[in-house]
């Protein structure tokens, strides 16, 4: 076997600096969720939507409506204290944080 060759004090101190170049680990590639664009003013489509929609629900909530109608949770809050004065809808539970109705 032949003898190793020594390296100089140069090409050692280079080689030391050429190691551990990778930098820090990435532990996702990011991935961002889109923005949800719900109505924030109640106009005469998405009044008549709600009329017409709604009755036929079975199970009502704010979180329902948000989601099928995309409408402001501030919006389907008002919304169905509306319905409810108007009879369409009827409450099962009333809660500080939750309120669920059903068709009347």
């Amino acid at each position: 076997m032949a003898p190793k060759v020594q390296q100089t004090k140069a090409a050692k101190a280079a080689a030391a600096l050429a190691g551990g170049k990778k930098g820090k680990k990435k532990w996702n590639k990011g991935k961002v969720k889109d923005k949800a664009q719900h109505a924030i003013t109640l106009d005469q489509e998405k009044y008549d939507r709600i009329l017409k929609d709604v009755p036929g629900y079975k199970f009502v909530s704010v979180s329902v409506l948000v989601d099928r109608l995309k409408i402001g949770g501030s919006l389907a809050r008002v919304a169905l204290r509306q319905l409810e004065e108007d009879g369409i809808i009827t409450p099962i539970l009333k809660h500080s944080k939750q309120s669920i109705y059903t068709r009347a």
